[in-house]
């Protein structure tokens, strides 16, 4: 029996988190889809650094540094806004297999990686900047996926063309009383229906993957898509952000902190984007290939 629907576009899916056993452990269909992406972002990443004459070496070995470091700030950043529940079960700080992890500090610490990478390497940020932006959105878009395995990281009700109506007792994320006053019974089963936020942010990340790569043919200095990139993602985030019903809230001043992170992205973005079009003295001047 299926355990999630889409009523308006008579889809329907059964889904379990785990997706086979190897000698009795699990694997989890959230680790399968979290790898896939950040497979495929290298393979996009190291086919348009080629294309910008950059050694496809040298971005596999930053993701071979960076891929520890970037599951250990996604981690940090969810248990550091989740702290008053870890504080009192820290044996769960290091439970990925139930998921809890949130892309914004994956950002962070693969950008501080970055900065340091580069140097060792002699390599330019900005363009190396560039490349990775195109295999972060292919990821990202990818890795949304895991959310839905999870049934998790949805928003509030809707009955909207895309509502997703999700098995109540399986939902991993918190469920409002909105939810509950629209719940729908299937076959004695009770069902809320919410928006699917993860397939608004992977529709929002593939089509500025695809403005990026039209855009790719007028850029002229190394660092105008990473920082497009940083603002258009920012953008898309905090509208996205609104809508979720499991925020990583600020303490004090109740506001989602994805969506603070959201507009200063946006900030930096559009000043980065002007600094590089100003031709600034250690941009690098894009050549077409």
């Amino acid at each position: 029996m299926p355990n999630i629907y889409f009523p308006h576009l008579n889809l329907s899916f059964h889904i379990e988190p785990i997706a086979f056993e190897i000698f009795g452990i699990p694997i989890y269909w959230y680790g399968i889809i979290l790898t896939s992406g950040i497979l495929l972002g290298l393979l996009i990443a190291m086919y348009i650094g080629k294309k910008e004459g950059m050694s496809t070496d040298d971005i596999f070995d930053f993701l071979l540094y960076d891929i520890v470091f970037a599951i250990l700030g996604a981690r940090a950043y969810f248990v550091a806004f989740n702290w008053d529940y870890y504080s009192e079960n820290l044996s769960q700080i290091f439970n990925l297999r139930q998921g809890g992890i949130a892309i914004y500090g994956a950002i962070i610490a693969s950008l501080i990686v970055a900065i340091f990478y580069t140097r060792r390497r002699k390599i330019n940020l900005w363009q190396f900047g560039d490349v990775a932006a195109y295999g972060l959105l292919v990821g990202q878009a990818i890795g949304r996926y895991g959310n839905f395995v999870n049934k998790e990281a949805f928003g509030d009700y809707t009955n909207n063309l895309f509502a997703m109506q999700i098995v109540r007792a399986e939902a991993s994320t918190p469920v409002t009383q909105n939810m509950l006053d629209h719940s729908i019974m299937r076959n004695g089963i009770e069902f809320i229906q919410v928006h699917p936020t993860f397939f608004y942010e992977s529709c929002w990340n593939i089509v500025l993957l695809v403005l990026l790569l039209i855009y790719r043919k007028y850029k002229k200095y190394s660092g105008e898509i990473f920082f497009l990139y940083i603002a258009g993602y920012g953008i898309g985030r905090f509208w996205i952000e609104g809508l979720r019903t499991d925020q990583l809230v600020v303490p004090g001043i109740n506001i989602a902190a994805s969506q603070i992170v959201a507009v200063f992205s946006i900030i930096a973005g559009i000043i980065g984007f002007i600094w590089c079009r100003k031709s600034n003295p250690k941009a690098i001047k894009f050549k077409k290939m």
